[in-house]
């Protein structure tokens, strides 16, 4: 039976494993040339905004085939479509309307990275923004890692108190609220930047040997979270999608640098195909940029762990 789930279906932090657990066999995938994931497609409506199509899926004895697509619109309010089918016998399994199934892939994402590229005994965690993206980045930080301390900064005071007090409550693990980019990454083995700046917000200066870093925010030439000095640091650099980096409108934050052509895959990281954190002291960076199909992936595990 088609199932049709909202945002309200998909709460709390319980389906973040299930779709860290379904994310981890889907790079898995893809490293062996099993996963379908085109660039994502802009139909532009000019003086509105675009309509963005995500297309994916999953082949083997299971496979999925879906799509995903948002709008960029002018509005106080924005939506999301996923559709999900059964590739073997055109079955529709299901669709899932609004924002929180793509954080919580996204989240996901961060997660599999975490795991992957963070020091094993990673225990501290900065956070740098208060928004929807860090706080799955968060959760799925915490449940691949056991962490036991998190430092956040926004730049706003009253949304950083509401996170901490939050994410703390949903975690119960203590979170601080700090008043500084600089407080809140000092001697973190995990920083998450989820910020929607077009200046970089965190700088190497500030981090320690060792530190891995998530960004999720954003990361072209023309408006980037992070600076190059990081990438500079970083000993390893990685992405969810090499396809996705060179196709951006305005190119990805590292083209035409030294580091674009360091830049690996997550996906041959996690099946090993490819050397991840060789060394307690190694500076880690994973940019996230959205690897098409992990949605419909996120979708179905959801679906699947709901029924049961």
């Amino acid at each position: 039976m088609m199932k049709i789930m909202k945002d309200e279906d998909l709460a709390g932090t319980a389906l973040m494993p299930v779709a860290i657990e379904a994310l981890e066999a889907a790079f898995a995938a893809k490293a062996r040339g099993m996963f379908i994931s085109p660039s994502r497609h802009h139909v532009a409506f000019p003086g509105n905004g675009d309509l963005v199509f995500t297309v994916g899926g999953i082949l083997g004895e299971r496979p999925l085939a879906g799509f995903r697509v948002y709008e960029t619109f002018d509005g106080p309010e924005h939506s999301q479509i996923v559709a999900l089918w059964s590739a073997n016998n055109a079955k529709l399994k299901g669709i899932v309307l609004g924002e929180r199934l793509g954080q919580i892939r996204t989240g996901a994402i961060g997660g599999i990275a975490i795991r992957h590229l963070s020091a094993p005994n990673a225990r501290t965690i900065g956070v740098i923004g208060s928004g929807a993206q860090a706080r799955t980045q968060l959760i799925a930080a915490a449940a691949v890692r056991e962490i036991e301390a998190i430092r956040v900064f926004s730049r706003d005071e009253k949304s950083r108190k509401a996170f901490a007090k939050e994410m703390q409550r949903a975690l119960g693990i203590a979170i601080e609220p700090v008043k500084s980019v600089a407080e809140a990454v000092a001697d973190a083995d995990i920083v998450l930047c989820a910020t929607d700046s077009d200046v970089p917000v965190i700088h190497a200066s500030e981090l320690k040997p060792g530190v891995h870093i998530n960004t999720v925010g954003p990361k072209t030439l023309t408006g980037h979270e992070i600076g190059l000095d990081i990438a500079d640091a970083a000993d390893l650099i990685a992405t969810d999608s090499l396809e996705q980096t060179r196709t951006y409108a305005s190119p990805f934050f590292l083209a035409e640098s030294r580091h674009e052509r360091r830049i690996r895959e997550l996906a041959d990281i996690v099946a090993k195909n490819t050397p991840g954190r060789t060394s307690p002291f190694d500076t880690t960076l994973f940019c996230s940029v959205g690897l098409a199909g992990t949605e419909v992936i996120v979708a179905s595990a959801i679906f699947d762990a709901l029924r049961d």
